[in-house]
């Protein structure tokens, strides 16, 4: 059992905290069972699974096939599990793949979500779980936005960053093209815009672009788009969150491809 802070392992899994660190390592966090249990579900390939004997006790199966899918696997003691963990209350288990292995790239069919510049990992995971329940086929992300594997975003995920197809797009304005030309209609999110988002046809292929936190769509993606809609207010709000601006979206054009 490993109980050394100053273990290599413990210390190269405690770097993959920072950001520069996962991206140097190619290796990014995955922490707590239920996690483990969506990367296994998919048999996503780990590097290293980390738990403690009681965890291990509590979750033999699970350990014996998370062990199956990594090369390595450590029972280590409460106080390094803590210390390799990102969160306040780590339940017992982390461990850590590759970066991008295994990803699925965003179609470019169906109803598929295109954020751009999105800073709160939070917001991301949030969407990822919602195209993911309303049955999107996929998120494509620009480069400048928060990482696709930052723990947080996994967490907020709720596992199924594993099954929704995620990709980063080095130029959002060339997936855009390359979406219009694959034949869908590119509809961006404005408050100025004339249309309601129920208005859409949502039973054609749909790429539906979403903007930063603060700033909204950029004026470049915004004029490329076929349609332009609104989510209607009422008279002194400004503005909905993005997740929930794309939960909206995704759940109107499941309802009409349910009709």
């Amino acid at each position: 059992m490993l109980t050394s802070l100053q273990n290599p392992l413990v210390k190269q899994i405690r770097k993959l905290h920072s950001t520069k660190e996962r991206h140097r390592q190619q290796l990014f966090l995955l922490e707590g069972t239920h996690l483990l249990e969506e990367a296994c579900a998919v048999s996503y390939p780990l590097e290293v699974v980390c738990c403690t004997p009681e965890w291990e006790t509590a979750h033999i199966e699970l350990w014996d096939l998370a062990c199956s899918l990594c090369d390595r696997a450590e029972i280590v003691s409460p106080e390094v599990l803590s210390a390799i963990a990102t969160t306040v209350q780590p339940d017992g288990v982390v461990a850590i793949a590759k970066r991008s292995e295994h990803q699925q790239q965003a179609p470019y069919t169906g109803i598929v979500l295109a954020v751009e510049t999105i800073q709160d990992p939070g917001n991301l995971g949030t969407m990822i779980r919602t195209a993911a329940a309303a049955g999107a086929s996929g998120l494509w992300l620009s480069q400048d936005s928060v990482d696709l594997d930052n723990p947080k975003v996994l967490r907020a995920s709720a596992g199924q960053w594993f099954r929704l197809a995620t990709s980063v797009s080095e130029d959002l304005k060339t997936t855009v093209q390359n979406c219009q030309q694959a034949g869908m209609q590119v509809i961006a999110t404005l408050p100025t815009a004339q249309l309601t988002y129920w208005d859409v046809d949502w039973q054609k292929p749909s790429l539906i672009l979403l903007g930063n936190e603060g700033a909204g769509l950029s004026a470049d993606l915004a004029t490329m788009a076929d349609k332009q809609v609104k989510i209607p207010l009422s008279p002194g709000v400004e503005s909905l969150n993005v997740a929930i601006t794309s939960a909206l979206m995704l759940y109107e054009a499941q309802r009409q491809r349910r009709v």
